[in-house]
């Protein structure tokens, strides 16, 4: 066996963990943009896989996803909240949360969603929003939404509950 067979061999053989990033868009009043996901229950943020066979980073994926799912190509602010998420049954996965600041009217007006994954959107109010996002989403975004108000750097969640205070 040659030495990249070996690593080829070493690296199949490591964990999987699955990875994600989205953005957290609000409006003036403080509301919360929302997807609603045609392939499964609940709602979500935009966002979705990071191709990181192909090099691309958590922010690069978010804002990738966030042109694919609803036509807005925005530079992303700060990462607000990386979350582990674990299930037994299912891979690990790496949740980032980026900024992705505040939506005008102009930019809500020029939201076209990508029909092959997406019903429709909304923006919803933060006492809303863990009725919309299932599992462990709405805490994520409860979280990012706090640490928007401290002004304060990342948060470290673990299944969606901060770690690191």
């Amino acid at each position: 066996m040659t030495s990249s067979e070996e690593f080829a061999a070493y690296i199949a053989g490591l964990p999987r963990v699955l990875s994600g990033a989205a953005a957290l868009f609000r409006d003036a009043e403080g509301r919360v943009l929302l997807v609603e996901p045609n392939y499964r229950e609940g709602w979500a943020l935009p966002g979705g896989t990071i191709e990181s066979d192909d090099g691309e980073t958590p922010r690069q994926g978010a804002r990738r996803e966030t042109l694919e799912e609803i036509g807005l190509d925005r530079e992303l602010g700060q990462l607000l909240a990386v979350d582990w998420v674990y299930r037994p049954g299912w891979p690990p996965l790496v949740a980032y949360l980026y900024d992705g600041g505040v939506l005008a009217e102009d930019d809500l007006k020029a939201i076209r969603l990508q029909e092959e994954e997406l019903l429709s959107w909304r923006m919803v109010e933060r006492a809303e929003l863990t009725d919309h996002l299932l599992g462990t989403l709405g805490s994520r975004v409860l979280v990012a939404l706090d640490v928007l108000a401290e002004g304060s750097g990342p948060a470290e969640l673990e299944n969606g509950h901060r770690v690191d205070r």
